[in-house]
């Protein structure tokens, strides 16, 4: 951004350090003191230089000897000196040259005192001279100095142009100033009375979004037009791309939409910042309306403008509508990128066009390595190895094909059914003097281990190893399964903790496979290591590998390392699954804690998870020890009749369990349950059931023959009374 003060109220492209109508001898003497300032400075020049001035002091003299001294030390000695002469007073021009010059130095304490001199002595001139600094300062984008000026001249009670305020609020802003020096600016303006611009506001918005204040932002965006002052296309773009940079994708349409209410036409700067933005979001109906709008109105975009909107439509296969997009460029003499046409190959590619992908660059007469790879790349991606290998026998006929070209081919055979004719490819590939590289490796050692050859692909991988090279996930997963399947698990471990060095991540069904077999070879603790490993590499672990994990744990009666496993999976936010939940109950039950057993029940079921027949009849028999199964009755009563997971013997235990622990009522309901579904009790809990009845009757008439004495006696003792 171009900061001018062209409309300031004094001119100020001149400083006016030394006086235009200096004669010869003026510059002679000029020249004589830079001499002599040259062999002097290394002394205490100081005093030497006031011995020439001390009989022809003056304001101009002494801006010569200042302008001829390159210490700053000794400027400010002699200022200071000539400032306890007699009949001599420093005026705006030797006050604003010993300023610059400090400032110019980064000085700025010292330099603030002296503009507060200019103030208090009230020199003539202040307001211009300061003004003139003020410009210096910003132009030389030395903002702390022009800042320090700003308030010299806020203090001085100088009537400053709304231009300044915004050329002063413009370069922070451009400089990425903190909030605070642009908020400091904004406010002396308010309390001058100014009436802010556009500018000014476009400013304000620009660095309270860079200091992530979106909503104060957006609410100052909000009133401007309450302060007499309608957001233009500049105030759009920056609030559209500001909320797009914070992750407020939908407030930014929010205001796209206000923009196209207010009637605000956007300018060709707008469209070339928006479009791309919203495009790389593949807001791709946003982007296109946008491009319309502007070929509408007879603007013209530029390459890049073009060229990710082709992308966007091309990943979204509106592929023919990025050609009309690509024909609109060339009518108006737009060179298209050479990216754009391996996006309409691509795009055609992804429809499985490859056919027309394949005429588009004939019919264009498009002839060059990369476009011919993408489309190389399309055949083989699609399994098609008869088209890929007439597009490379066309590419090496031309003579415009390159190592990538050959590792395309390499790896279609690799996956193909006839991965042993890759060795005869990188034969001819070494014959034509094209080296090798990591890709070529990758197919190889794909190859080899689609033929079982697992100690050549071991091999290859030492010598991939030794290059520090990096395949790619694909390899890597097909090299460790191979290992995995040939039992050689270290070697396996081996290439896993290679790649995960490089960061480079793992197919999940591959890392769950070498956890897997770790796991049956009783290597648990190798398999935690590796486990440590997925977050630095970016492998995705899934439950079911945790599970096989937390079982071996189990079954190794490690409940310490399966509690931290569990953490682990929490912090990660690893959903847990029956297995999950199944396999920590039956550690607690080992660890006798009834208490979390019974959480992890409720947590189980409120997940609407069942657990299995083992894990709940283990609980409940471990509960029936404890005296204590009546604390899950209330948390398995709400899927008793509802799930076939509890057999006769289950539910015979816990009529057990309840009746003796004094839950009867609870007890016969669950003897009702199982009677509903027509199993017989055992003979324990007849015989319970029964003996309880019988015990029941018996107190029956037993209370009722007290009750008839005791009757009978208040019915003697009442006749009694009447007698």
């Amino acid at each position: 951004m171009a900061l001018k003060l062209s409309s300031l109220r004094f001119s100020m492209k001149i400083l006016r350090w030394v006086p235009l109508n200096m004669n010869c001898s003026s510059l002679s003497c000029a020249n004589d003191l830079r001499i002599r300032s040259e062999t002097n400075q290394k002394q205490d020049g100081s005093l030497e230089f006031e011995r020439f001035l001390k009989n022809k002091l003056s304001p101009d003299s002494l801006i010569k000897v200042l302008d001829s001294v390159k210490d700053v030390n000794i400027s400010l000695k002699l200022f200071k000196w000539a400032s306890l002469q007699k009949r001599f007073k420093h005026n705006i021009d030797t006050y604003s040259r010993i300023i610059y010059k400090l400032g110019m130095l980064g000085m700025v304490e010292e330099m603030e005192g002296f503009c507060k001199e200019i103030v208090k002595e009230q020199c003539v001139g202040s307001e211009e001279g300061l003004l003139r600094l003020l410009e210096l300062f910003v132009k030389e984008l030395r903002l702390d100095e022009a800042l320090l000026v700003f308030a010299s001249l806020r203090s001085s009670g100088c009537e400053i142009s709304i231009e300044v305020y915004n050329v002063l609020m413009g370069s922070l802003v451009e400089e990425k100033q903190d909030l605070k020096s642009v908020l400091f600016v904004y406010k002396e303006m308010v309390k001058a009375g100014m009436v802010p611009t556009v500018d000014t506001l476009n400013f304000l918005l620009e660095a309270l979004f860079e200091a992530n204040q979106v909503e104060i932002a957006l609410n100052q965006y909000r009133r401007m037009r309450k302060k007499g002052c309608p957001p233009n296309s500049r105030t759009f773009e920056i609030v559209i791309s500001s909320l797009i940079a914070q992750d407020w994708e939908e407030e930014s349409l929010v205001v796209l939409r206000e923009m196209s209410d207010h009637g605000c036409e956007p300018d060709l700067i707008f469209y070339t910042h928006i479009i791309p933005l919203f495009c790389r979001l593949n807001k791709l109906e946003v982007g296109l309306r946008l491009f319309r709008k502007m070929r509408t109105s007879n603007f013209v975009p530029d390459s890049m403008t073009c060229g990710v909107l082709i992308k966007c439509l091309c990943e979204n296969l509106y592929v023919d509508d990025a050609i009309a997009v690509l024909d609109e460029m060339e009518h108006i003499n737009l060179p298209p990128p050479d990216h754009v046409f391996v996006n309409i190959v691509d795009g055609f590619c992804a429809l499985s066009k490859l056919n027309e992908a394949k005429m588009f660059l004939q019919d264009r007469h498009i002839l060059g390595t990369c476009f011919h790879n993408a489309l190389l790349k399309g055949y083989c991606s699609a399994g098609c190895l008869r088209g890929a290998k007439v597009v490379y026998d066309r590419m090496v006929e031309v003579k415009i094909d390159d190592c990538d070209s050959w590792n395309s081919l390499l790896r279609c055979l690799a996956l193909s059914p006839v991965f042993n004719r890759s060795l005869e490819v990188l034969g001819k590939m070494i014959v034509s003097s094209i080296v090798p590289e990591c890709a070529t490796y990758s197919a190889l050692i794909i190859a080899k281990c689609k033929a079982t050859e697992v100690n050549n692909a071991m091999n290859l991988f030492s010598q991939v190893c030794a290059r520090s090279w990096v395949l790619d996930e694909f390899a890597y997963a097909e090299l460790i399964q191979c290992l995995c399947q040939g039992e050689k698990i270290h070697e396996a471990v081996e290439v896993f903790c290679y790649m995960s060095a490089n960061r480079c991540s793992l197919l999940m069904s591959s890392f769950s496979m070498l956890i897997d077999r770790l796991c049956k070879t009783g290597e648990v603790e190798t398999s935690v290591r590796l486990l440590s490993l997925t977050n630095y590499s970016g492998t995705y672990c899934s439950s079911a590998t945790y599970n096989t994990i937390m079982l071996c744990l189990f079954k190794s009666e490690k409940i310490n390392d399966l509690r931290i496993l569990v953490a682990r999976m929490f912090v990660e936010g690893c959903p847990f699954d029956v297995e999950v939940y199944c396999i920590l109950i039956q550690s607690m039950v080992a660890a006798g804690r009834a208490k979390d057993c019974v959480v992890l029940l409720n947590l189980m079921l409120s997940e609407g998870l069942i657990p299995n027949h083992d894990t709940l009849a283990n609980l409940i028999s471990f509960l029936k020890k404890r005296s204590q199964s009546h604390v899950i009755l209330p948390i398995i009563s709400k899927f008793l009749s509802g799930h076939e997971i509890f057999d006769p013997a289950m539910y015979n235990t816990l009529i057990h369990c309840m009746w003796n622990e004094g839950f009867k009522t609870e007890a016969s309901h669950l003897l009702d349950i199982m009677l509903e579904k027509g199993w017989i009790p055992d003979a324990g809990t007849h015989k319970l059931l029964i003996s309880s009845s019988v015990s029941e009757e018996r107190d029956e008439e037993m209370s009722r023959h007290e009750n008839a004495y005791v009757q009978d006696k208040v019915t003697s003792i009442l006749a009694e009374g009447l007698a």
